[in-house]
C-alpha cells in the first residue's frame, strides 16, 4: 500500500493545480459578468431617478424590469461571489494566480474606458445645453466600479501579485490617446476658423466654438487620466515589456505618425496652392487646420516620449527603429504615388487637377517621410558594431525586406494580370499605362525598399562575422530571484544576455537574520559576470542577500 501511495502524490497535486486553474477561470469570468450586469442595472435605475420624470416607470416597463432584474438579482449575486473570492484571497496561491490579476486588470480597463466616455460625453452635451441622464448615470456607476477595483488593486494584502503593472500602463495609453485626439480636434477647429474664417464666415450647424470646446474637454480629461497613471500610479518608472511597448509603439510611433501625417498634409496644401489653381482656395485649405494641429500635437507627444525612451537602455534602440519604420513607410508610399502620377501623363495631361493633386501628394509624403527616415536611420553614418549586432536591428531589416518582397510579388502579379487582360481583350477601354500605373508604382517602391535593406542586412552579417560578434542569444530566458532594485538588475541582465527576464521578488528577510541589508540586491556587474559563459534555454539566477549570486541552468 505504501509503495503504491508514493507515486500518487504528484498526480494528485497536478490534478489539483489544474482544477484550481479551471476553477479560478470560471469564477472570475462569472464575477466579471455579474459585476457588469449589476452595473448596467444600477445605471438604468439611476437614469430614471436623474431623468426628472414625473413617474418612475415612465419610459417603458420593459426597460425598468430589466434594470430591476439586473440590479436586484445580479447585484446580490455579484456581492456574494465577490465575498467568497475575497475570503479565498487569504491563500497566497490565490493572490499569485494569473486569473486574479487578469480580472483586476480587465475590469479596471473596462470601467475606466466606459466611465470616461460617459462622463466626458455628458460634459460635452451640457455645453450644447443638453442633459443626458442615461449617459451620466452610466459614467457615475462605472466610475464607482473603477474606484472599487482600484482599491482591491492597491490592497496591502489581497492585491494581485501578477499583472500588477498592467492597469497603469493601460490607463496611460488610454489617457494619451483620448487626450491627443481631443487636442487635435480642439486646435484643428481653432486653426480652421482662423485660416478659413475670412473665406467662410458662417459655419452651418452651430457656433464656431462648439468643436474646439468639445475637443478641449476630451483633451483635459485625457491629460488628467494620463498624468494620474503616468506619475501617480508610477507607470513612468515601469520597465516591463508591456510598458516598453506602450512607450515605443504608442508614444514614439503614434506621435511620429501624427506628426509626419500633419506635416505631409500641410506641405501638400501648400504645394496645391502654388501649383494647382484648379480648385477654390477654400476647398484647398480645408484640411490645413487639422494638419497643423496634428503636426503640433504629434511633435509634442513624439518629443517627450522619444526623450524618455532614449534614456532607457531597453527602449532606446527600438524607438529609433520605430521612427525609421514610420518614415520609411511614408517615403515608400510617396515613391509609389509619384511613379503612378508620372505615368498618368501618358494617358492624360499632367495639368489635370486629379493627376496634379496626386503628384503633389506623393511629393509631400516622399519629402516628409524621407527626411524623417534619413535622420533616424542615418544611412551615410558609420554604424557601431555593437549597434549592428543588436538583434532588434536584424529583426527590423529582415521584416522590412521580407514584407517589401511580398508586396513586390503581389504588385508584379497584378501588373502581369493587367497586361494579359489588356492583350487578350483590348476593347475593354482605357490604355495599358492607365491600367498598370498603380501597381507599377507599388512595385517600384517595394523594389527600392527591398534592395536597400537586403544589402544592409548582408553587409551587417559580414561585419558581425569579421568582428567575431554574435547576434544569437546564448540564453533563452532568465528567471531572476532577487530583492531591492530589481529593475536595474533586470535591465543589466537583459542587455548582457539579450534574453527575456522574468523577475520573482524575494520575500522580506525576518528581523535578526544574519547578513547585510535584507532587501539589498547585489551589484549588477557581479550578476552579469556570473552569467558569462553560461548557455541554456532557461537559467535561474538567485541574487542576494549579502551579494551572493547563484546561477543554475535548468533542464529542458
Amino acid at each position: 500500500m505504501e509503495a503504491s501511495a508514493g507515486p500518487a502524490v504528484p498526480t494528485s497535486r497536478a490534478s489539483g493545480s489544474a482544477q484550481g486553474t479551471v476553477r479560478r477561470l470560471i469564477v472570475y469570468t462569472i464575477l466579471f459578468a455579474l459585476v457588469t450586469i449589476a452595473a448596467i442595472g444600477v445605471a438604468g435605475l439611476l437614469e430614471r431617478l436623474l431623468g426628472f420624470t414625473s413617474q418612475f416607470v415612465s419610459g417603458g416597463t420593459a426597460d425598468l424590469a430589466r434594470s430591476l432584474a439586473f440590479a436586484l438579482i445580479g447585484g446580490p449575486l455579484a456581492a456574494v461571489l465577490w465575498w467568497a473570492v475575497w475570503r479565498r484571497l487569504r491563500d497566497e496561491s490565490e493572490r499569485t494566480s494569473l486569473a486574479w490579476g487578469l480580472y483586476i486588470a480587465g475590469m479596471c480597463a473596462v470601467a475606466l474606458i466606459v466611465a470616461t466616455s460617459a462622463l466626458v460625453g455628458t460634459a460635452t452635451a451640457l455645453v450644447d445645453e443638453r442633459w443626458q441622464a442615461g449617459t451620466f448615470a452610466t459614467g457615475v456607476v462605472w466610475a464607482l466600479v473603477w474606484v472599487w477595483h482600484r482599491w482591491m488593486w492597491r490592497h496591502p494584502v489581497n492585491r494581485p501579485v501578477r499583472l500588477r503593472t498592467v492597469p497603469p500602463v493601460i490607463g496611460t495609453v488610454f489617457g494619451l490617446i483620448i487626450g491627443v485626439a481631443g487636442a487635435v480636434f480642439a486646435l484643428g477647429g481653432l486653426f480652421d476658423m482662423a485660416i478659413r474664417g475670412a473665406l467662410e464666415p458662417a459655419i452651418a450647424g452651430g457656433p464656431w466654438w462648439d468643436a474646439p470646446v468639445d475637443g478641449a474637454i476630451w483633451a483635459v480629461a485625457g491629460a488628467a487620466i494620463w498624468w494620474w497613471h503616468w506619475y501617480r500610479e508610477g507607470a513612468v518608472h515601469l520597465h516591463t515589456r508591456l510598458a516598453g511597448v506602450g512607450l515605443v509603439v504608442v508614444g514614439v510611433g503614434g506621435g511620429a505618425v501624427l506628426m509626419l501625417g500633419g506635416l505631409g498634409t500641410a506641405l501638400w496644401v501648400g504645394l496645391r496652392l502654388a501649383f494647382d489653381p484648379g480648385e477654390s482656395a477654400g476647398e484647398v485649405l480645408r484640411p490645413l487646420g487639422t494638419a497643423l494641429a496634428s503636426a503640433l500635437v504629434g511633435a509634442a507627444v513624439w518629443t517627450y516620449h522619444h526623450h524618455v525612451a532614449t534614456h532607457r537602455d531597453c527602449t532606446r534602440r527600438p524607438s529609433t527603429l520605430v521612427m525609421s519604420g514610420v518614415g520609411l513607410i511614408a517615403a515608400a508610399s510617396g515613391i509609389g504615388v509619384v511613379v503612378s502620377a508620372a505615368l498618368a501623363e501618358f494617358v492624360s495631361p499632367l495639368a489635370a487637377s486629379d493627376s496634379r493633386s496626386l503628384l503633389l501628394g506623393g511629393i509631400s509624403a516622399l519629402v516628409v517621410g524621407g527626411t524623417a527616415w534619413w535622420f533616424s536611420w542615418k544611412p551615410l553614418a558609420r554604424t557601431d558594431p555593437a549597434e549592428i549586432a543588436f538583434p532588434g536591428r536584424r529583426v527590423y531589416l529582415i521584416a522590412v525586406f521580407g514584407l517589401s518582397a511580398v508586396v513586390a510579388l503581389v504588385a508584379l502579379l497584378v501588373v502581369g494580370f493587367r497586361v494579359f487582360e489588356f492583350g487578350l481583350d483590348a476593347n475593354t477601354g482605357g490604355s495599358l499605362v492607365d491600367r498598370v500605373r498603380g501597381p507599377l508604382g507599388v512595385l517600384v517602391a517595394a523594389g527600392f525598399v527591398f534592395g536597400y535593406h537586403f544589402t544592409v542586412w548582408r553587409r551587417d552579417r559580414a561585419i558581425i562575422a569579421a568582428a567575431g560578434l554574435s547576434s544569437e542569444r546564448r540564453i533563452g530566458r532568465v528567471f531572476l530571484v532577487a530583492a531591492g532594485d530589481v529593475a536595474t538588475l533586470e535591465r543589466a541582465i537583459a542587455d548582457a544576455t539579450r534574453a527575456s527576464v522574468t523577475v520573482w521578488e524575494r520575500a522580506a528577510e525576518p528581523a535578526g537574520e544574519p547578513g547585510t541589508e535584507p532587501h539589498a540586491a547585489p551589484d549588477p556587474a557581479a550578476v552579469v559576470t556570473a552569467l558569462d559563459g553560461v548557455a541554456g534555454r532557461r537559467v535561474l539566477v538567485i541574487a542576494g542577500p549579502g551579494g551572493r549570486v547563484e546561477v543554475v541552468p535548468l533542464a529542458d
